[in-house]
């Protein structure tokens, strides 16, 4: 069982997962964000992702997390993004293990969670706020670049900082979860190529499966 809903916090969505019995493994797409997550008492950080994580949870864990989007969550933690790319860390290596024990511990983990990124909360970078929006908006790097005010080399560094990875490889994710939800929602891939940007359905098949690490169709299914 998933479930989300907006964050009391802005660019923030709380989510929570109870694994059922039997349940296969999951695949878990990269979307630009990084998460706090809560599993079984255990509190760790998923960093941002450049390929989709297969993971697994014992039948019955539980799972209660803060998912940080545009940007918002380097000011949390206090670490850049770059730092935790293609990582999963333990949030008692990056704060002090007294907090991270009284998250921990928390009769209610999810209310514990925004209660500790309220504490810690900074308001995310206006500019990356804006890149991100850019990027689901499918306005090209160079736009955004100079809609931000930023050459490209500033533009590489401050999105590394706050989404782990450049611009152009965030803006590959964007478009990689666009496809991949209109194909959810019965569009035919030819469709769904030309609505997500890519240059045909060829194009389409090899990002999704170069991010992914499966194909389309399989990861239907």
């Amino acid at each position: 069982m998933y479930a989300e809903r907006a964050s009391r916090l802005p660019h923030v969505i709380a989510w929570r997962s109870t694994v059922p019995p039997g349940s296969p493994a999951s695949r878990i797409l990269p979307d630009g964000c990084l998460d706090v997550i809560w599993q079984d008492g255990r509190v760790y950080v998923a960093g941002p992702d450049t390929t989709a994580q297969v993971v697994s949870a014992p039948a019955g864990s539980r799972l209660f997390a803060l998912r940080f989007a545009d940007g918002a969550g380097p000011g949390v933690l206090g670490v850049p993004a770059d730092e935790l790319t293609d990582r999963r860390v333990p949030l008692d290596d990056l704060l002090p293990s007294a907090v991270v024990r009284e998250l921990g511990e928390a009769e209610d983990p999810a209310a514990a969670l925004e209660e500790f990124a309220r504490r810690r909360w900074r308001t995310p970078e206006r500019a990356m706020v804006a890149v991100a929006a850019g990027t689901r908006a499918g306005a090209p790097v160079g736009a955004i670049a100079d809609a931000c005010g930023l050459s490209p080399r500033h533009l590489q560094r401050r999105c590394r900082a706050a989404f782990g990875y450049g611009p152009k490889t965030l803006a590959r994710i964007v478009r990689m979860q666009t496809a991949v939800g209109l194909a959810r929602r019965g569009r035919p891939f030819a469709d769904v190529s030309v609505a997500a940007g890519y240059a045909d359905q060829a194009h389409l098949s090899r990002e999704v499966k170069a991010l992914a690490g499966v194909p389309l169709g399989e990861l239907l299914r």
